[in-house]
């Protein structure tokens, strides 16, 4: 693994600040059950830029112990500010019953991004775990496109490897582009916007957005160099590929949370 990683990072390339789906809740380790909160605006988390408007999302959901429960009920409107502006967006409020794993899983309305004159969806992925008893968390959901993780997404200490495997349908897809970004600007849950300051200064805007690519089995790692939650979207390989006559980039997104070593 060591040595891959090496050789990924080697290979790092860079873009400007990406689209990205949160599905956001502080914490994503949580000793007992209880009320949260999940946040679902789109927009980039790394820079506090512009909030794209999109419709009400497709399909929002939680598994636990393999059993499926339909969220989308529990989804109500909200508007989300950035650093340059303010948007349509939307929020979950939900409850922990029980110790396990709680995978949310969002499929947004596809946006159309008018600069390109296509399509973008990206479904969208957090898991939150209740009493440090693992379950659901590597679980295959054999969703159209889908980060599947091989460490857990809530248990890594800051500079650990998060490692995971991009997957269409069940089957991995080789040498996919992974764009990463860190919540650099915290959210703040009860006025739905971001801190105005960032949590670290980048040394150049290459660095807000970083561009990996999985390996010939779909495989990827990276390491979290810096407490907090980080996302990943592996781009494009959906099995949906146009919308409304038009090209759709099915994007598939995971959330990951590094802790501070004690």
């Amino acid at each position: 693994m060591t040595t891959f990683f090496i050789a990924t990072s080697c290979m790092l390339s860079f873009s400007a600040s990406a689209h990205f789906q949160m599905l956001y809740t502080p914490n994503l380790l949580h000793e007992k059950g209880g009320a949260i909160t999940l946040k679902m605006p789109f927009t980039h988390p790394a820079s506090s830029g512009h909030v794209m408007a999109v419709d009400k999302p497709q399909a929002f959901y939680m598994i636990k112990k393999s059993k499926k429960t339909d969220l989308i009920d529990t989804i109500s409107d909200i508007e989300w500010e950035s650093s340059v502006d303010k948007g349509h967006a939307y929020q979950a409020d939900v409850k922990l019953r029980g110790l396990g794993d709680y995978v949310f899983i969002a499929q947004p309305s596809p946006y159309f991004e008018a600069e390109e004159d296509s399509y973008i969806q990206q479904i969208t992925k957090t898991i939150v775990n209740v009493g440090n008893l693992p379950t659901d968390w590597n679980t295959d959901f054999g969703l159209s496109a889908e980060i599947v993780p091989l460490t857990k997404p809530y248990a890594i200490y800051e500079g650990g490897i998060f490692s995971a495997v991009v997957k269409s349908r069940g089957k991995p897809v080789p040498f996919a582009a992974i764009e990463v970004e860190f919540m650099n600007y915290v959210p703040d849950m009860q006025k739905n916007h971001f801190a105005k300051e960032p949590i670290m200064t980048p040394p150049s805007e290459v660095f807000v957005t970083q561009t990996i690519y999985a390996d010939a089995n779909g495989t990827f790692h990276f390491s979290l160099l810096k407490a907090g939650q980080w996302g990943f979207a592996a781009l494009g390989i959906g099995e949906e590929k146009t919308y409304k006559g038009k090209a759709l980039s099915q994007d598939a997104v995971i959330w990951v949370q590094a802790t501070k070593l004690p």
